[in-house]
């Protein structure tokens, strides 16, 4: 049986349930791109519709498409040949009015993956486009601030339940299953907004029931939360590689989280040759995994739960008895732990990656460990107090640099000359737009006090003379990259 998502996925933007405002600027986007020549972030939760959107916005504009995922083709130079070319015009591929659509899928995960360069390729992109692109995105502000102000935003909401209904029930009226209003009222309550999920589980349920009931849907969601150990016991001990693959559907567990489910529990009944064969299973169900990722082709899951049930079942040699102790993955737990941590690493690498025009894989791993060293428990000061000026880095985050308590005395202090230091910095790289305002305000107060400034400078004759002498013998300042690079900081910009 075909993926419904992809059987009825809308082909026209009038087709687009649950989002009509968010339709509407799309279509008006498009259809006024060559008034302001933006590209648009159409950003939101999962399934909501973001995609088919855009390629149905296509679709109505006779405009062809060409798509890259950030998932899977991350890289500069893949970025700029690929979508580079696309926004460029004067090829045969060119739809009505000489325009296609450049979609750039999953687009918060290039900003993730500085360290390949593609976020700053997606910008120059965008700032040379000569074609319409559409930037996709779940989560809006894992996405540079830079690229998010290039750019217009369309926000798609979670679909209504009332919205979900009438989608439901025309596929039921094209399939040919009967159904029930309280049961498609059911699965579309269930699903949290999410359509994508409400046609999977309405696919799900229909294919083991000739009529669609509110009780098939209320015994369906029961059976799929009956426990993940009953069915580690049966793929594992006792089923065959049918029914280890009927078993999951029982399961509520995506299968991102039931790989790792069952990859950190079959070492505990299996072992040589049948473990083997049991991880090279879970070993191709992850590589589609890594397609549905990269493609968002969600019809792909059904051959990573093959593998990863049916083939681990496969792998069996003999029947499995007694009692086995099955535990959450442990990757989870190690995840949770150093998650605080990864977060810290990966803020500070990102201010290193963009204030010194480096990549974030650079400042990771190549960068950051020197200044820990240079700046282990702040005993290089002045060198530490740079470090905090130059990333702006709060106190948590010059803790982590320097292993040093983020509420002691030294780093508060640290922090807060570090602060004074970039007001300066900030000041002395106006070239003199806050002048004027200082002197009017200098002169507001001297009118207030009754004085005459003009006059005091008068009464004075010895102040000019003495400013002379002062800067004549003043030694010159010294350049602040100079300073950098005699402490060694300069050495990794």
């Amino acid at each position: 049986m075909s993926d419904w998502t992809e059987k009825y996925r809308p082909s026209t933007l009038a087709e687009v349930r649950g989002n009509d405002k968010a339709r509407d600027a799309l279509r008006e986007w498009a259809e006024t791109w060559e008034d302001h020549r933006e590209a648009v972030i159409v950003h939101g939760s999962p399934g909501v519709g973001k995609t088919s959107a855009a390629h149905a916005l296509a679709d109505d504009l006779g405009w062809p498409t060409i798509e890259l995922n950030a998932s899977d083709q991350r890289k500069a130079d893949v970025v700029k040949r690929i979508a580079g070319e696309a926004a460029k015009s004067g090829t045969l591929s060119e739809g009505s009015a000489g325009r296609r659509l450049v979609i750039l899928d999953e687009a918060d995960n290039f900003y993730g993956n500085v360290d390949y360069g593609g976020s700053r390729a997606v910008s120059d992109v965008i700032k040379s486009a000569n074609q319409p692109i559409v930037l996709i995105a779940n989560e809006f502000y894992d996405m540079s601030q830079s690229l998010r102000n290039a750019c217009e935003t369309i926000e798609f909401r979670d679909v209504s339940a009332r919205s979900i209904v009438p989608v439901l029930r025309d596929i039921c009226r094209q399939e040919g299953i009967e159904y029930e209003q309280s049961a498609l009222e059911a699965i579309a309550e269930g699903t949290s907004g999410d359509l994508r999920s409400a046609i999977n589980d309405l696919q799900a349920i229909a294919e083991k029931a000739d009529r669609l009931t509110e009780e098939a849907v209320v015994t369906g969601e029961r059976d799929r939360s009956k426990g993940i150990f009953d069915f580690l016991d049966e793929v594992i001990k006792t089923a065959g590689a049918r029914e280890a693959l009927y078993a999951s559907y029982d399961v509520d567990e995506t299968p991102d989280d039931l790989i790792n489910w069952i990859e950190d529990n079959v070492p505990k009944d299996f072992e040589g040759a049948e473990l083997a064969d049991a991880y090279d299973s879970l070993a191709r169900a992850d590589r589609w995994l890594g397609r549905v990722r990269a493609t968002q082709e969600y019809s792909y899951w059904r051959y990573a739960s093959d593998n990863m049930t049916a083939g681990v079942a496969a792998a069996r040699r003999e029947p499995k008895g007694g009692w086995t102790r099955y535990g959450p993955p442990s990757y989870w737990r190690k995840l949770g732990s150093s998650r605080g941590a990864r977060d810290r690493r990966d803020y500070v690498a990102r201010k290193i990656a963009e204030t010194g025009g480096v990549s974030m894989g650079t400042a990771r791993r190549e960068l950051l460990p020197h200044l820990t060293v240079m700046t282990h428990h702040c005993k290089n000061r002045e060198l530490t107090v740079q470090m905090a000026a130059r990333y702006d880095l709060d106190a948590e985050h010059v803790a982590f640099v320097t292993g040093s308590g983020k509420d002691t005395n030294k780093v508060q202090g640290i922090v807060e000359e570090a602060r004074e230091r970039r007001e300066v910095a900030a000041v002395d790289a106006s070239g003199g737009a806050f002048e004027g305002a200082k002197r009017t305000a200098d002169a507001e107060a001297n009118e207030a006090d009754g004085t005459d400034e003009a006059t005091e400078a008068d009464e004075d004759p010895a102040d000019e003379p003495t400013a002379s002498v002062d800067s004549a013998t003043e030694p010159p300042t010294e350049d602040p990259e100079e300073r950098d690079s005699q402490s060694g900081l300069g050495d990794f910009m």
